[in-house]
């Protein structure tokens, strides 16, 4: 069967390669070009070298941008995967009723984001103009805990399902044994539950993290990054580069921010995948 597999397995491998190479490979390798070039369209590129990145890198609204998107990540990191794991540690309690509740809480996450993001808006405008400060696209704080309200609110729910299953893959003998030697349930969560769990925290925080640093259309729903810019991530700022600034030599900027937007997204995530990873056991 071995022999089977290794003959024929590039059958079944090529297609998906294939596909993965017309749709991913080529067009990266022809974005990587394109940051080094001035143009309108594909066909009138013109190579100028590293300008796009010099400017890309002295453009302020880029920097400003980036900034408030790590302020957005770390805190939706920590409040989504803290609060999925609470959800789920108490829908694992054999209480009635968890199913219904697993599946409410997991609906958001089938809403489409810029549905999300227009329905946010309307609820959060309401609110603020209730207590009479400013809207949503007034108000840069505002904006700034919207964008973590609204991921939260979609994202929970995913997680809490993942959360759910590595708590479920706990061995129950492992907890009967510790509470057997006179271990708390904290204890039991610190030195068992948690540890056992770490697969399920490392791809957790891998998708936490990766949503929040790639979040665009949520930010162009809600607030379009409102006030002058304020709320701008770096998607919706490289969107803006490149489509809403007129001259060729924009959409060259806007490509080489989306290039350095790739490579940053992906060492982080490297860096988060090793981490976690160093802390699995082995069960």
């Amino acid at each position: 069967m071995q022999r089977t597999y290794k003959k024929y397995g590039w059958m079944f491998v090529l297609p998906t390669l294939i596909a993965f190479t017309i749709g991913f490979i080529i067009p990266f390798i022809e974005g990587l070009y394109l940051s080094f070039c001035q143009f309108t369209t594909v066909g009138n590129a013109v190579f100028n070298g590293f300008s796009n990145y010099i400017a890309a890198f002295t453009d302020a609204s880029f920097l400003r941008s980036a900034g408030f998107t790590v302020l957005v990540a770390a805190v939706n990191v920590i409040l989504i995967n803290v609060l999925a794991f609470a959800l789920a540690l108490a829908l694992t309690q054999k209480l009635k009723g968890t199913n219904f509740f697993r599946t409410v809480f997991f609906m958001p996450n089938l809403i489409g984001g810029i549905v999300l993001g227009y329905i946010w808006q309307i609820l959060i405008n309401c609110v603020l103009a209730l207590v009479g400060q400013p809207l949503l696209k007034l108000n840069a704080t505002a904006g700034y805990w919207g964008i973590i309200i609204l991921m939260c609110w979609q994202q929970i729910g995913y997680m809490m399902i993942i959360y759910i299953a590595g708590l479920q893959n706990v061995p129950d003998d492992l907890v009967e044994a510790a509470k057997i030697d006179g271990a708390t349930d904290w204890q039991i969560l610190w030195k068992i539950k948690i540890p056992m769990m770490m697969p399920s925290i490392t791809i957790c925080v891998f998708l936490t993290l990766t949503n929040s640093f790639k979040l665009f259309d949520q930010n162009l729903a809600l607030t379009n990054g409102d006030p002058n810019h304020m709320t701008d991530m770096l998607a919706l700022n490289i969107y803006q580069t490149f489509y809403a600034r007129a001259g060729k030599a924009w959409k060259g900027i806007g490509q080489a921010k989306a290039v350095i937007f790739s490579i940053v997204v992906v060492l982080i995530s490297f860096w988060q995948l090793k981490t976690t990873r160093s802390k699995e056991v082995q069960q």
